[in-house]
């Protein structure tokens, strides 16, 4: 039996979030455990999907496991517990972000990409099979709008309507609430961004 079933006193999902995130204090990762790494103030998304957060979503990983070499960068998006990693090309660099991940099996692609093209305050254009799920949709929105869903930055895969970008939608985030997209916190994706080059791999797990 663990200590944490032996204990008297209630532990909550936030304490084993917090516990998980501060054993990896290294100088080099930056930890998603700022004040607003899960808002709790936000307006509700259009479709709320239960979901549990994962506290394995904050344990590192290698790139080696996942890469054959570094590159000019990696991005490991595991889908499973919901979160982010990117190595840079100096291999001392190493961030971990929580990020949104598809709504479900059928809109989730897996396997290898790259970064093939980068933008500031995308536009958004909603795929046909989008419109047709939600005809209510826009055609287009622009970039810099309020209710455009990939947020101040985006960087696009060599998979057609696939991107790592960021959402004004905060609570997104740690969900499944995607349309195939990985989602990130805006003040997250701007952190990477400019990190992040063209030609850098990408792995969906």
């Amino acid at each position: 039996m663990s200590r944490f079933t032996k204990s008297r006193l209630p532990i909550s999902r936030r304490a084993l979030i917090a516990s998980a995130a501060a054993s990896l204090a290294t100088p080099t990762l930056l930890r998603a455990q700022s004040n607003d790494a899960f808002p709790q103030d936000e307006p509700t998304i259009r479709e709320q999907i239960p979901v549990q957060r994962n506290v394995s979503s904050f344990q590192q990983q290698k790139w080696q496991d996942h890469f054959e070499q570094l590159g000019v960068g990696c991005l490991l998006a595991d889908i499973s517990s919901r979160a982010l990693h990117y190595w840079g090309e100096d291999g001392q660099t190493y961030l971990l972000f929580p990020s949104s991940v598809p709504m479900s099996e059928e809109l989730t692609r897996r396997g290898y990409s790259e970064i093939v093209r980068k933008t500031e305050n995308p536009s958004w254009t909603p795929t046909a099979n989008m419109r047709e799920r939600d005809p209510s949709l826009p055609q287009r929105i622009e970039g810099g709008a309020a209710g455009n869903p990939l947020g101040t930055r985006a960087m696009y895969l060599d998979w057609p309507a696939y991107l790592v970008h960021g959402t004004h939608d905060t609570r997104k985030i740690g969900r499944q609430s995607s349309s195939g997209c990985i989602g990130l916190y805006n003040q997250h994706v701007e952190k990477l961004y400019p990190m992040v080059k063209v030609g850098t791999q990408v792995r969906l797990l």
